[in-house]
């Protein structure tokens, strides 16, 4: 059965009784705030003034009891049982709406122990429409997905570039470290989330990276530059230790060649052998030092949950408008 979900500025969907109401905006290209898509993050929580909603899958995590209490949704995990009205506006630069596609192992690069770079390769004349910072999901046999950000301008689209840390255990990142080859073929979904550069912004930006969340920054950067992008760009990028700077010289590169660009990585566990004589620290607390006012920028952020999480408090402590803050949040999975 097809119900009718209204938005506050009058923008109608159809939403299918089976689907959620964040998938069906997105399939109708309705770009809504979002981020995990699995109800842990709580960025696409939203009032819902008229109608009745369900979640088979239980719960959402995300989701306090004053909120249900209230008929706050959130809309990655929400099923509606009637029509609804929400109380939320859809976002005006709607990104290409997300599709299915097969995609071919090109290549396969290990670029740190625990890191590697895998290039997919879209069938001829296909070709997947995102902006710089956002990600796509793998689709494996068994109906489970993997998100992975894309690291390639969408300039460059003759492949999909992915960052991929190794998580001991985890079933599909053990099968890429040890087993994938060239030439496999994959499913993706595509593209998917809210962290993308703002190219209508003449803002200073932040971009902060932990581990391989410095992938999307990666794109943003590459991206940025090869338009002509004059903002002044200040990337930041914290790992445990030296060897987690796996493009380091790429980074340190752009600063050296383009002046409005600044790179400060940031360890927070170095070796003795990595003889490090930069920053050391928390990579937040690093951007806050230096910006102790961070009211007049952008900040594009990327990382693992609890980094996310802490960085997200410490800017909003130190002035930046909720707003301008960009990022996506993946909550890894062991299984």
């Amino acid at each position: 059965m097809t119900y009718t979900v209204r938005f506050s500025d009058g923008t109608e969907i159809g939403v299918e009784s089976d689907e959620a109401i964040l998938d069906a905006a997105l399939r109708q290209g309705i770009s809504l705030p979002y981020g995990c898509r699995n109800g842990v993050c709580g960025t696409c929580r939203a009032p819902v003034r008229a109608g009745e909603i369900a979640y088979p899958a239980g719960q959402p995590k995300a989701l306090e009891d004053a909120e249900r209490a209230a008929g706050v949704a959130l809309l990655c995990q929400a099923r509606a049982t009637s029509d609804l009205a929400v109380d939320l506006e859809p976002l005006g630069d709607a990104a290409a709406p997300p599709r299915i596609l097969p995609a071919r192992v090109a290549r396969l690069e290990h670029l740190a122990p625990e890191v590697c770079r895998l290039f997919l390769r879209l069938p001829e004349g296909k070709r997947l429409p995102f902006r710089p910072g956002q990600y796509i999901e793998i689709l494996l046999g068994d109906g489970a997905r993997r998100a992975f950000s894309l690291a390639s301008s969408p300039l460059d689209d003759e492949h999909l570039e992915l960052h991929i840390r190794h998580i001991p255990g985890g079933r599909f990142t053990d099968y890429v470290f040890n087993e994938m080859r060239e030439g496999e073929l994959l499913r993706v979904e595509g593209p998917l989330g809210q962290l993308y550069l703002r190219e209508d912004s003449d803002r200073p930006a932040l971009l902060v990276g932990g581990g391989t969340g410095f992938g999307p920054l990666k794109g943003i950067v590459e991206h940025a530059l090869a338009r002509g992008d004059q903002r002044p760009l200040h990337l930041y990028w914290g790992t445990r230790e030296r060897a987690g700077l796996y493009l380091h010289d790429l980074a340190r590169g752009w600063a050296e060649a383009q002046p409005q660009v600044d790179y400060t990585p940031v360890l927070s566990e170095p070796r003795a052998e990595d003889h490090w004589a930069g920053r050391v620290g928390w990579v937040h607390e690093a951007v806050v030092c230096d910006y102790p006012d961070l009211s007049g920028f952008d900040v594009y952020m990327s990382g693992p949950p609890p980094m996310t999480e802490a960085a997200r408090a410490a800017f909003l402590e130190h002035g930046l408008n909720p707003e301008r803050l960009f990022y996506d949040a993946f909550h890894f999975s062991h299984e």
